[in-house]
């Protein structure tokens, strides 16, 4: 009896173990697909200067990359009940940094359109749904919480070590090797691509193929079946009004989380700020997602979930609006210490509210196309939010823009703070 209770206790712990070894793999590849697109977060001005474009086409970029990303959640969702995330992710990792490469050029504005919507069908078709069902999968209905905190709050620590490497170097390349801001930039692009097609093949070697263990499989039969009621599923998904809620918490929530995208040029433009000065700050608030992130996965396993998402959702609304407020003469400290707040409210906030999707009851068999609805909605603002940006500082110049920004930005983020409360009260009475 105790060699077989030893022997189940091993197989526990190493099953255990494995669990959260795949994790692992999976949260630095999601560390480090999105940097390389995203540069703009804190390299804005010298990717206007270098690249030689304006504001309004950098916009319109990543309103086209978001269009592409609403276009295919829904397929993402479909192709990863299909195929296994360890393919897609490998193939998502290396075409990313292929295109990293011809970014590397700094070619034309036209050039850097076809750039971005590959990049959306890299990142969103095959990655996005893959890596999110890929956790669900790993994680039993008791750890969701923290294994989606763990997931965004691992991937924004790596995204922070990779952001502190990216901007000493270009720091170094800039004030001690006298190296203009396109050269310094150039090498900043040439380490996140080397990271991208590095981590590619290790993460299909690394990863097994997850597969649900409670449900049927991807036979013959089950396909067939599986393609027959397609529309049933969807159909049985979009009068889910828990999903409903669900989405409405993630596009207030992202919503919040894009303004943040917005500060390097904030600081920069308001308070008059060095690139090398806001990139320190804004490296310095990519170092809250792992601490926020973390810490709200497994304070939401440990309390209500919904209940959790409520309170963060109305405090980074909160502080969200308060940086539109702070004067032109503060000063460093009192700004660095703002951005920080705001940083780890919204990324504890992106740390929970995936693990909502567990109390929406949604078969595994069909986890994938959930995935995929949810986000179509709840990541739209990638279309919008770019244009609306760039319209408002164009009508209000300055500062004025910045704060209706910021301001609508958190209004909205209440919004999803009673979309969770609600949530939270029918899984309660249910």
């Amino acid at each position: 009896m105790t060699d077989n209770g030893d022997e189940q206790l091993q197989t526990t712990t190493s099953t255990a173990a494995r669990r959260y070894f795949e994790l692992g793999v999976i949260v630095v590849a999601a560390g480090a697909i999105y940097p390389l697109l995203y540069l703009r977060q804190n390299f804005e001005v010298s990717i206007l200067e270098s690249f030689g474009i304006t504001l309004t086409q950098l916009s319109q970029c990543y309103a086209m990359l978001g269009v592409i990303f609403v276009v295919t959640y829904l397929p993402s969702g479909w192709l990863t009940d299909r195929v296994s995330p360890r393919v897609l992710l490998t193939f998502s990792l290396a075409t990313t940094g292929l295109l990293g490469l011809w970014f590397s050029t700094m070619p034309s504005f036209a050039m850097l359109q076809v750039i971005f919507a590959g990049w959306g069908i890299t990142t969103g078709l095959t990655f996005w749904s893959a890596h999110i069902k890929a956790v669900t999968l790993l994680a039993d209905s008791k750890e969701q919480g923290r294994f989606f905190g763990i997931l965004d709050g691992g991937r924004g620590l790596f995204e922070a070590l990779l952001a502190t490497i990216a901007v000493a170097w270009f720091a170094y390349a800039i004030e001690s090797q006298g190296d203009s801001t396109r050269q310094a930039l150039l090498e900043v692009i040439y380490l996140y691509v080397a990271v991208l097609l590095t981590l590619a093949p290790v993460v299909y070697i690394a990863l097994d193929d997850l597969k649900p263990d409670n449900e049927e499989q991807a036979t013959g039969t089950h396909l067939k079946s599986d393609k027959s009621h397609f529309l049933t599923d969807l159909k049985s998904i979009l009068k889910n009004p828990e999903i409903w809620l669900c989405a409405t918490i993630i596009i207030c929530g992202y919503q919040l989380f894009w303004a943040t995208y917005s500060f390097s040029g904030y600081l920069q433009n308001t308070f008059g700020m060095t690139a090398v000065a806001v990139g320190s700050i804004t490296v310095a608030k990519l170092w809250m997602r792992p601490i926020g992130a973390a810490a709200a996965g497994f304070a939401g396993d440990f309390f209500d979930r919904q209940h959790v998402l409520t309170i963060l959702l109305v405090l980074a609304s909160a502080s969200l609006a308060s940086i539109a407020f702070l004067p032109d003469i503060a000063g460093a400290f009192l700004v660095l210490g703002i951005v920080l707040l705001i940083g780890l409210l919204t990324y504890a906030v992106r740390g929970v509210f995936w693990s909502t999707l567990d109390s929406c009851n949604v078969p595994n068999r069909i986890k994938g196309l959930a995935i995929g609805v949810i986000s179509l909605v709840g990541y739209s603002p990638d279309i919008y939010l770019p244009l609306l940006n760039s319209a408002l500082l164009e009508a209000y110049p300055g500062r004025t823009g910045y704060a209706i920004y910021f301001v609508g930005l958190s209004v909205m983020g209440l919004f999803g703070a009673l979309a969770a409360w609600q949530l939270g009260r029918r899984i309660r009475a249910r």
